[in-house]
């Protein structure tokens, strides 16, 4: 258990040892954010749900700090409540992870687990951590439909499928079907620098989950 968040083998080791420069940023972390998780961050949510969403990584004050994605940065401020306004989420967004919210058919991970610097993981950091999104994705049986929040997101969840990126491009608000008859809808990442520079607004953002639920049927 990490967070009060049970651990799968979709997940990875507490000592992920994969990526050598996020290890040495996580015991760098160590030292100077004691209070910190500091360590991989688990998926959050059940796996018998239609929807997985795929974030990028944990933000430093995020959920490096929380344990849970998406929890206490400025992307979770966005993502959780407009859960809770398209019955993807129950409860209340507490921005940390014991503030009792619970998610309702849908699943958030990430496509790297460990906060990279600067918040940008290399492309080898992405590949090492893919097979986790591989199993994640297998282990849910009745999965319908991925939002990828970001280009990092949708490409790793292409390759993840072992699909060619080219064939199914990333754009905001596109909605592909890939062969297996899994959705595959595309959001700009939920960052600070996209909701302050105007890329991503709210309305844009409500309106991919708004069309999930609707392709869902419920």
């Amino acid at each position: 258990m990490i967070g009060g968040l049970p651990r799968s083998s979709a997940e990875p080791e507490p000592e992920c040892p994969l990526c050598p420069r996020l290890v040495r940023f996580r015991e760098a972390n160590r030292d100077s954010l004691p209070g910190y998780h500091n360590g991989p961050v688990p998926s959050f949510g059940a796996t018998d749900v239609p929807v997985l969403i795929v974030g990028l990584a944990p933000g430093l004050h995020g959920a490096n700090r929380s344990g849970r994605p998406f929890t206490g940065d400025h992307a979770g401020g966005l993502l959780y409540p407009t859960l809770l306004k398209f019955g993807f989420a129950q409860g209340t967004y507490g921005a940390e992870a014991d503030d009792g919210l619970r998610l309702t058919g849908c699943r958030i991970t990430n496509a790297v687990r460990c906060v990279p610097p600067e918040n940008k993981p290399t492309t080898g950091e992405i590949v090492a951590c893919r097979p986790f999104l591989t199993a994640e994705m297998d282990q849910m049986a009745g999965l319908r439909a991925i939002v990828a929040l970001g280009q990092v997101a949708h490409r790793a969840v292409l390759a993840a499928k072992a699909l060619v990126a080219a064939r199914w491009p990333f754009a905001h608000g596109t909605v592909h079907r890939l062969p297996d008859g899994l959705l595959l809808a595309d959001s700009y990442h939920c960052s600070r620098y996209n909701t302050n520079t105007g890329k991503l607004t709210v309305p844009m953002f409500e309106a991919v989950f708004a069309e999930v639920r609707s392709q869902l049927g419920s």
